[in-house]
């Protein structure tokens, strides 16, 4: 391997994507483990490595020279072959640094909460001290030291003006979950949350429907991955090849989720964007019948609509977490919030505004068989599809059409 990521587990990394937007050269996802670490290191058989969990610190002692700001935070993520000499830096720092600067947090003088313990909370802690926080809080489950528990955080804390969280809570599987609760804290300026995957942490949504700037930590990931490209090359970048970088790995990442109403075509088109953009397909109505081996029609005639919802909230959570996937929802899965809330974490979500008039009515669709059920449902739900849309497209023209739209729509082409 001349250039590559090593740590534990790497299935979700999206490293080797981001570099080979950067670079023209060939970037491995290396898995070792602890006992494979010190022959790994040895043999010094690399150009330059990054470093992830849970090696970040194991790999200090093979090193020739640390980076002073690398020896601060107390991690190693670059390591760089000079000559046979192993060279550590921690671009983790600029990484977080960039959040900062794109989204012109004001730091110098503000009180910092930052969420954890582990190594990440102490580049959160050094770039906050690097941009003048007056002062830098540390919030753990087990505090000791200088740290505060999440209860004390709450009590004493709430007029911090920043949130950094460095934990996992709300990391992929577990997309749901939330490390702290934000209604105590009034005074927030911004929010920042470490987690890549998902794209939007369910902290970053919480943040933004409090109308608190908020960024997660896929722009960190790309930040850094720059900083270090820069290292493996020793060339410069600028910031506009970091947004360029990220727009492009967010846009092949993120999900296409469809709604709108039953007869709409989603299932029709959602395959059609799935094998132009090559990305898999899933839809939810197909996923609940495979899951409970019912038909649909059946679930809501014997067990009742909101027992076909739970079934429906359920299926779309787990959909939810993956990514580079065209989803087709049912026409209801926008009657409840936590749907919606989960789907855009990964996704956009597009609108097909298809007028009842031009959608036949069926009898698999229980709850709009006829014309006047139809109607019925689209009166009802018409305002919560465009409220939940990022994006609206005219679904009154033929499926070909439509599919360019929302081409057009998402993509900007």
């Amino acid at each position: 391997m001349k250039y590559g990521l090593i740590g534990e587990h790497l299935s979700h990394s999206f490293s080797k994507e981001i570099h080979s937007m950067l670079a023209d050269y060939n970037y491995e996802l290396c898995e070792l483990s602890p006992s494979a670490l010190d022959e790994f290191m040895k043999k010094r058989e690399f150009s330059a490595i990054n470093v992830t969990i849970p090696y970040k610190e194991k790999v200090i002692p093979y090193l020739y020279s640390v980076d002073p700001l690398a020896q601060m935070i107390g991690a190693v993520n670059t390591v760089v072959n000079k000559d046979g000499l192993l060279y550590g830096y921690n671009t983790d720092f600029y990484g977080m640094s960039e959040i900062v600067r794109r989204n012109r947090f004001v730091f110098e003088g503000a009180k910092v909460l930052i969420l954890g313990s582990g190594g990440t909370s102490n580049t959160a802690f050094a770039v906050s001290r690097h941009l003048g926080a007056s002062s830098v809080i540390k919030v753990s489950r087990s505090p000791k030291g200088d740290s505060v528990s999440y209860n004390d955080a709450v009590l004493y804390h709430s007029d911090a003006d920043f949130i950094i969280n460095t934990t996992p809570v709300g990391m992929f599987p577990e997309i749901n979950a939330l490390p702290i609760s934000l209604d105590s804290f009034k005074n927030l300026k911004g929010v920042i949350d470490a987690i890549y995957n998902p794209i939007r942490t369910r902290l970053v949504s919480e943040a933004k429907k409090r109308g608190i700037k908020a960024e997660g930590g896929f722009y960190m990931l790309v930040a850094q991955a720059v900083k270090a490209c820069e290292l493996f090359l020793s060339k410069d970048f600028s910031h506009e090849t970091i947004e360029k970088a990220y727009k492009k790995i967010v846009e092949e990442k993120e999900n296409i989720v469809l709604i709108g109403m039953p007869g709409s075509g989603k299932t029709t088109l959602g395959k059609m964007l799935a094998e132009c953009l090559t990305r898999s397909f899933l839809d939810t109505d197909e996923e609940i019948k495979n899951t409970y081996k019912r038909e649909i029609s059946e679930i809501i005639s014997s067990d009742g609509e909101e027992v076909f919802r739970d079934y429906e909230s359920l299926v779309v959570r787990r959909a939810s977490a993956v990514t580079s996937t065209v989803i087709s929802t049912g026409g209801g899965a926008i009657l409840r919030k936590e749907n919606l809330e989960a789907l855009k974490m990964n996704g956009k979500i597009v609108f097909i505004d298809r007028h009842p008039d031009l959608i036949m009515p069926t009898s698999d669709r229980p709850l709009s068989s006829d014309r006047a059920s139809l109607y019925k449902r689209y009166n009802e739900r018409i305002e919560l599809y465009r409220a939940a849309a990022d994006v609206i497209i005219d679904g009154n023209v033929s499926l070909a059409e439509v599919f360019e739209r929302i081409i057009k729509g998402v993509y900007g082409k």
